[in-house]
């Protein structure tokens, strides 16, 4: 099966399985990506950070949603694409440090022979 952005219809059966969680995750994100005063950070900047988020987790109803919303809160094309540079940058030293990791098991086995 293929994402498919209609797939979003499925949110209420979310709802009607745990309706107290369902509500409280919405609240919650409704007060994270809220246009007012209150946050420290731009809309534009959050949701900017919210692709690069989504761009590494491979949401990509998230990576959708959060690309409308910068593009309709000020962001740049080149915003856009620096937020998913950084995801990958940091993707990729994810990977690197597994591989660490992976040679640090690897010659532990060296070792025990």
């Amino acid at each position: 099966m293929h994402y498919d952005s209609k797939d979003a219809k499925y949110g209420r059966n979310l709802r009607k399985g745990a309706p107290k969680d369902f509500e409280a995750l919405a609240a919650f994100e409704g007060s994270v990506f809220a246009d007012d005063d209150e946050h420290a950070l731009s809309k534009k900047t959050r949701e900017l950070m919210a692709i690069a988020v989504a761009t590494t987790t491979q949401c990509p109803h998230c990576v959708e949603i959060h690309s409308r919303a910068a593009y309709t809160a000020g962001a740049t094309e080149a915003e856009v694409s620096e937020a998913v540079m950084v995801s990958a940058a940091l993707r990729a030293g994810g990977a690197m440090t597994h591989g660490w990791m992976s040679m640090k098991f690897f010659q532990d086995e060296g070792s025990q022979d």
